[in-house]
């Protein structure tokens, strides 16, 4: 019940140590400081630094992308804020220059969104997978609010508001000309949106790129599915939800909280991750500020977590992990039935890492076998060899052998529509609004 205190409190104890250590590490390093020339000083040092980062916290990370590389030419870049919700800001990464030419170019490229998983890290881990759309698209992304900041008084946040906030963008960018890329968790919230979208008769985007989610966790389940079959949903509800402390805007709301969601994280691999801290020691004493620097970058993301709205969290083990209610064609969606039969006009792209230990093999392309209104012609998959489920949406893989394939597909309907679309469509009728 007041394990959320008790951390905060052990949080606040450390501060002291930690910052102590901080300076340590600084004093025993810096050029000419007199402790750097003590014997034994880089040890001193990197002893410290290890410590320091072990118990600081780590806030949010920025995107930090302020221009583009496009056929040789430097693009300056901006984000801006284009929908304001209480738990996610839908940003764009527009870019600038003052050729002509270009400005025309730009323009006339798709729009794609990208709908980060709301499931521990900030959407700033899909940095690269922004920066390298940017060569050749409009790029928008939802940037997910940790729910610890939220006031109590905006209300709750359930997976039924997650798909209404998807819908909302949708219409907010323009579904017509739009290609949407889900990463992970969102591939079940996205398929839904577009579902009801389409049933409705209302524009749906071109494109769905489907990056390794669970869409139908019955297939190849890893450890993460095990776990959300192995323990009822009492379970979870009473041993890892907890309340925000008062020192947190969101003071009382229930939620998952982020430093727990992060323990799990770690307890995935603790020997690697423990070879990396020690690693990381090493290259500090020995010099090597380059693979040390590196090993920041990593964990300044990695370590950098948020809490979870309770509501969402608990809806998302029963329905996604528990009931299997998307595949089984069971799933209610604020009173309305999500029927992926549905979706007719959108093309689908399914991508999956050979060697994904969190969604695995099948679970994501399982979207073909249930969206049975998408002719066979405008359907894709693409098992990336050798790649975990990071390796399919950032770093080498990802730029190399999963981009082009993603570009091109989105190029491929970026001229005409899929087959099965419906050469008009009408918008719903006015009604209650959702959330």
């Amino acid at each position: 019940m007041f394990l959320y205190q008790l951390h905060e409190a052990g949080r606040s104890w450390m501060a002291p140590l930690t910052y102590w250590a901080e300076a340590n590490a600084k004093a025993f390093s810096a050029a000419g400081s007199w402790l750097s020339a003590l014997p034994g000083a880089e040890r001193v040092s990197a002893a410290n630094e290890l410590l320091y980062r072990i118990g600081k916290d780590y806030e949010k990370p920025a995107f930090d992308i302020h221009s583009v590389e496009i056929e040789g030419n430097a693009y300056p870049v901006v984000e801006k804020l284009v929908l304001d919700k209480p738990f996610c800001r839908l940003l764009r990464f527009k870019r600038y220059t003052d050729d002509a030419e270009s400005i025309t170019e730009l323009k006339g490229q798709q729009p794609v969104l990208v709908v980060a998983p709301l499931s521990g890290h900030h959407a700033t881990l899909l940095r690269d997978t922004v920066r390298t759309l940017l060569r050749d698209h409009k790029v928008y992304i939802t940037d997910w609010v940790d729910a610890r900041m939220v006031p109590s008084e905006r209300g709750d946040f359930s997976l039924d508001d997650y798909v209404a906030y998807v819908e909302e963008f949708i219409r907010t960018i323009g579904a017509e000309d739009l290609h949407v890329i889900s990463v992970c968790q969102p591939t079940v919230p996205v398929l839904a949106a577009v579902a009801l979208m389409a049933a409705r008769g209302e524009p749906t985007p071109r494109s769905l790129v489907l990056m390794g989610g669970p869409i139908d966790t019955r297939e190849s389940p890893t450890a993460v599915n095990n776990l959300a079959t192995q323990k009822p949903l009492w379970w979870f509800e009473h041993n890892v939800i907890h309340q925000v402390p008062a020192n947190y805007p969101g003071s009382g709301r229930r939620v998952y909280p982020g430093f727990l969601q992060h323990t799990g994280f770690m307890s995935m691999n603790p020997e690697r991750h423990f070879q990396s801290h020690w690693d990381f020691y090493q290259d500090l004493v020995k010099g090597d500020m380059e693979d040390a620097e590196s090993h920041r970058r990593f964990y300044d993301e990695y370590n950098a977590v948020l809490d979870m709205p309770a509501e969402y969290y608990l809806d998302t083990i029963r329905v996604v992990f528990q009931e299997f209610l998307l595949p089984r064609g069971l799933w209610d969606v604020a009173g309305e039935r999500v029927r992926l039969e549905a979706i007719t006009g959108t093309a689908i792209l399914t991508v999956e890492g050979e060697l994904d230990d969190i969604s695995g093999q099948g679970q994501t392309r399982a979207a073909h076998k249930l969206c049975t209104g998408v002719a066979a012609a405008d359907q894709a998959h693409l098992t990336v060899e050798g790649a975990g489920h990071y390796g399919i949406f950032s770093g080498r893989r990802w730029r190399t052998l999963v981009y082009p394939q993603v570009r091109d597909f989105i190029a491929r309907y970026a001229a005409k529509p899929a087959s099965g679309a419906p050469r008009k469509r009408r918008r719903p009728a006015a009604g209650k609004p959702r959330r």
